[in-house]
Formats: C-alpha cells, structure tokens, sequence
C-alpha cells in the first residue's frame, strides 16, 4: 500500500497527465494508473474500453512514468543487466510476443514483484535480497512472464467491471483528494473502499494463478533451469509471515502462496525432474550482482555487519571483500574500501566490473592520478556511471577539453542520463562557451523537474544563441518546459 505521501505525489503526476485528456481516455487512464499504484490492484474500465494489444502498449507508457515519479529505480548497470539476462534467458524459449520485455528493479525493502500490461516486470530490492540463488530469481520471472503471455492483468482490467462504481470512486477519490492537501482523509477513504472490494480484486484467480505456475515452469525448464527456484522462492515469502503475523508480505496478496498451489508445484518437479536440465546450469552473475545489491541497497547497519561477519568467517573469500568495500563507500571510509576493492580483485575472475568502483573510490579518496588509470581501464560505453567518473577525474585534474569530450559521448548515447548534462554544462562553462553551459544546465534541471532554473537557464542560452540552429534547439528544450504544449497521450 502506498504511503500518504506518496498518494498525494500520484495524484499531482496523475491529475497533470489527464489535464489533456479527452473524457473518456481520462477515465480509462484515472482507472488503470490508479489501480496499478495502489498495491497493483485492479479495478473496473469504462464500457467499450477493452484492453487492446495497442491499449496495452499506451498504458505501459503511463505506468511506467508513474512509477519513474513515485518509485526509486535502481539505476545499477551490474544488477540490471543481469535481471535482464535472466529474463532473455526464459524469453528466448516463449513464443513470439507482441512487447518487448524489460526487467526493473525497484529500491523498496518490501517482498514483492510484479509485471504490468506490455511486459514490464518489476523485482523489489528486498526480495532479490532474500533470494539465495539464481535459480530462485528465474522462478519468480518466469512466473511473472507467464501472467504477461496469458495476459491475465488485462484480463483482469476488463474482467473487473463486477467491482462497483463503490471502491472505483473510492480509489479516485482517496487520490485526488491526497492531491489537494487532505492526505489523511485521502488515506481513509482509500483504505475503506479497497476493504469493501479487497477479495474481488487484489489477487489473481486462483486459475490464473495455476496457470502461470505451470506455464512458467514449462519455460524455466526449457530454459535451462530446474524450476525447484520457483518453490523456494515462494517458501521463503511465505516465511514472511513470522509467528503467525498479520502482516503479509506484499506478493502474497497479488500472487496468494497457498498450500494447495505450493503442491501442485512440488509434485510437477517431481514428475518433471529431468538429468537433461541440471546440464544448462546458469548464465552466472548472480553472486555479484546479489553482493552488490545487498551492500547499496539494503540497510546500511545490516550490510555492514553481514559483510564483516563474511570476512571474519572466510578472510580470503573476494565478494566477502567486495560487498564489505561497497558497504564501506556508504559511510564515506573510502580509503580502507580501496584496499578492500583492490583485495577482492586480486582473488576474482571478474575483475573487470570492480574496476569502475575501485576507480570511484579513488575519486572519492582525491586520489585521482589513479583514478584516472582506473577508470580508463574499467568503464565502458555500456557503464556510463564510469564514464561520468572518468569525466569528473578529467576536470579535477585540469584537463577540462577532455572531461568535455567525455560528457558529450556520454549524453550521446544516454541521452536520459541526467547528471551527465550538468558536468557538461560546468565543462563548457569553464571552457569560455557559455551558450552549451546555459544550454546542458538547462536540460539539466529540466530533467531533475526543477522547472524554475531550468527555464531560467534555457532563456540565457536563447540570448546567447548565435544562429537559427542553436535557437531551434533552446526552443525545443523551453517548449517540454509547458505541459500544455505537450503531445497527448496515445496521438501520432
């Protein structure tokens, strides 16, 4: 469940959203936006609007955007290429689909992972945390590919008219009312109307539910892997319930782990069991991109004791050294996490992806001659948090032309990449080029959604701009300052 002030947040991005919207699209994407972020639960769509493969599409869009405003994304090229992986790995055994999947981690210590309409597929951090091997990561994507290839959330969306007009304005209600300051009346009004409909529409059916069971068991194994992940992963989110708690993890209220399902699942592997899958084994990467994870993005006490203990346990053992030097970057103890970083190298095959954060932590350290030998040999076009690093340890060693060159690689080929436009503009303006200053400070802030000093900024490039070209560019950047000017959603 949301929090309140996450609720009020929503529906500021959602009442912004559907300003533009004709009526009857501004229903249908009140409805769906509001469903997926109150616990992805799903309510009714207005009559006539039958989720399309193209209507999917649309609001995967305004989804994701919502949830890019509401939830921190982990951002981490180590763990999200391997998530992705993962999920190619499965999909490479489905049959031809009409959406591109894409695999996300969300920064929230909550069990729980989900998929949304056109294939996006979300694993909260707490989870992956809780997960002891890659064979448990699969389980659950594969499940979670199934409930996409069935379609079962649009099923779900133009199945769920039965709810009521009821818990619907509720829902709305609760946000819109969050949007206009009443958060904890907003709150209330939520809570009660999601009550009154809660066994209709927080859960898939337990049909549905079967069904990707044993769909996404047929792709984990023609996939390579055994499929016993799928079992001990949802074993370990029904041990979340401790002591007989009523407080349940949150997969369960969306994907309920019942005993009867758990059996169907431990008997399936045991009629399924086959020498020829153990023979795939896995694509690797797990335990590197679990430490990582674990150490960043988990609690910061709790990381470092856990890493510690490893140590103590094993001195020699390289991810001990490596989840212990990121744990160490979080409390600014950069020099003892350089000769960790360093010692977790020297004992491990794969290197090559400690190099960037042992290049960082020498940056951090001021030590930027070897930094800069680092970073040079660690990052790769594919990691554009090296290259921002690299850039930074080029300015701070004065070769500003060449932290330039670096920034506009960068924001070349990851045009989204928001703090890379500010070091370019700071570049520029040490460089005596103050139009491109003006101009990357602006796309900056605009990007951060600092409205004020990116228009600012935007309007000093325009008097600076020298011909028609530059004006064109400052123009375009000042015009998605205004909401208004924007395209509508789902238009050509």
């Amino acid at each position: 469940m949301l929090s309140e002030d996450q609720m009020a947040t929503a529906g500021a991005v959602i009442k912004e959203k559907l300003t533009n919207m004709p009526i009857k699209n501004k229903i249908f994407s009140m409805v769906t936006m509001v469903a997926f972020l109150i616990s992805t639960i799903v309510v009714m769509v207005p009559e006539g609007n039958c989720i399309t493969i193209q209507e999917e599409r649309e609001l995967s869009k305004e989804f994701m955007a919502v949830v890019r405003a509401q939830f921190p994304l982990i951002e981490d090229p180590i763990i999200n290429d391997y998530v992705n992986r993962v999920g190619k790995r499965i999909l490479a055994v489905v049959p031809p689909q009409p959406f591109e999947y894409q695999f996300h981690v969300l920064h929230v210590d909550v069990y729980n992972a989900f998929a949304t309409p056109a294939g996006h597929i979300f694993f909260n951090s707490g989870l992956f945390a809780a997960l002891d091997s890659e064979e448990e990561l699969a389980g659950i994507i594969g499940h979670e590919i199934a409930h996409v290839v069935c379609r079962h959330i649009s099923d779900r969306i133009e199945s769920s008219k039965k709810i009521g007009m009821a818990t619907l304005a509720g829902m709305v209600a609760g946000v819109l009312l969050g949007a206009g300051g009443a958060a904890a009346a907003a709150s209330a009004v939520t809570v009660g109307s999601v009550a009154a409909g809660q066994t209709a529409a927080l859960a898939y059916s337990r049909e549905n539910e079967m069904q990707a069971d044993q769909l996404g068991l047929e792709y984990l194994t023609l996939a390579g892997y055994s499929g016993e992940g799928l079992l001990t992963s949802l074993q370990k989110i029904r041990s979340k319930q401790w002591y007989g708690s009523e407080q349940i993890p949150t997969y369960l209220t969306t994907h309920p782990a019942s005993e009867a399902r758990m059996s169907y699942i431990d008997n399936w592997l045991h009629q399924n069991r086959s020498d020829t899958v153990k023979k795939h084994g896995e694509i690797g990467g797990f335990d590197l991109a679990h430490t990582r994870l674990v150490a960043l993005y988990t609690d910061e006490k709790t990381a470092l004791n856990r890493f510690k203990s490893a140590l103590d346990a094993s001195p020699d053992n390289p991810l001990a050294h490596y989840g212990y030097a990121l744990v160490l970057t979080r409390v600014d103890q950069w020099h003892e996490a350089a000769e960790h970083m360093k010692r977790a190298i020297e004992g491990n095959a794969m290197a090559t992806s400690m190099l960037r954060d042992l290049g960082e932590i020498y940056f951090h350290d001021g030590q930027y001659e070897k930094a800069m030998e680092t970073l040079s040999a660690g990052s790769s076009e594919k990691d554009p948090e090296g290259k921002l690093y690299l850039g930074r340890t080029q300015m701070e060693l004065g070769r500003i032309a060449e932290a330039r060159d670096t920034f506009e690689n960068l924001v070349r080929y990851n045009e989204d990449f928001t703090q890379a436009y500010y070091y370019l503009g700071e570049s520029s303006g040490r460089l005596g080029d103050m139009f491109s200053a003006h101009y990357n400070l602006g796309r900056f802030y605009r990007l951060k959604g600092d409205l004020k000093n990116a228009g600012f900024h935007l309007n000093r490039a325009l008097k600076l701009a020298v011909d028609d070209s530059q004006k064109q560019m400052v123009e375009l950047q000042l015009k998605a300052l205004d909401p208004k000017k924007e395209k509508k959603p789902g238009t050509g």
